[in-house]
């Protein structure tokens, strides 16, 4: 591709790796592309955060394309991963250390797939109190990272499928299809409860944003290599 490519607007699939944030790809992208063309100014984006304990697609606009991220950010997306049962931690995930312990002794594999049936359609959501949404100018995760609790409200998200794909407790895996908002950490903190037990969510990753797969999208390492190797 070329430097007028880039500026005129391009859609990247690139597979998000573990412990990068979503900005640090936009970044990394952004310099190589600068470096690549000797160019002072890029206009690179991305539709849609992941978090740094999630891989997967992620969707970059360059240029002028990035007038239409808010197009790929309203779209259906599908994520797999694991909740581990039993145990709830405060960010709902690995971020933070596990705060409590609950039974497990109940829980079948009937329990299991039977529960998923609650949270199909319209459900409301409380967002995880560590997430990047706003409250009084804050994001709510650096109000939780120095110990200030907040009240958050429910949103209303829609979940089309979720399935148990695999149960190895206290690990079970899943699949889910849901709508824009969807948090899949608040997922996990509510199955366990829906369960009688305790979730949190211990690994995910996005695997299609509308149309768009993961199995289509290249690494940031191979990005760059055809960046360089590109005539």
């Amino acid at each position: 591709m070329t430097e007028e490519d880039f500026k005129n607007g391009q859609v990247l699939l690139i597979d998000k790796p573990l412990n990068w944030t979503s900005f640090q790809v936009v970044n990394k992208l952004r310099w190589e592309i600068r470096q690549r063309f000797n160019i002072k100014k890029i206009k690179v984006g991305h539709a849609g955060t992941l978090d740094p304990l999630a891989t997967g697609l992620l969707i970059i606009c360059t240029g002028k394309q990035t007038k239409e991220i808010h197009i790929y950010q309203g779209q259906i997306k599908e994520y797999t991963g694991t909740f581990t049962i039993g145990a709830t931690t405060p960010s709902y995930d690995l971020e933070s250390e596990i705060d409590k312990t609950y039974p497990t002794e109940h829980i079948t594999e009937e329990l299991l797939h039977e529960t998923t049936k609650q949270f199909i359609g319209e459900i409301q959501q409380k967002p995880p109190i560590f997430s990047a949404i706003k409250k009084d100018g804050k994001r709510l995760y650096e109000l939780a990272r120095k110990g200030e609790t907040t009240e958050i409200k429910a949103r209303t998200v829609s979940i089309s499928e979720f399935e148990i794909t695999k149960i190895n407790l206290p690990e079970v895996e899943f699949r889910v299809v849901c709508s824009k908002g969807t948090y899949i950490r608040s997922l996990a903190y509510d199955f366990g409860l829906a369960l009688n037990s305790g979730a949190h969510l211990s690994a995910l990753r996005r695997t299609k944003i509308g149309d768009f797969s993961v199995d289509n999208g290249v690494s940031v390492e191979s990005f760059i290599e055809n960046l360089k190797t590109d005539s």
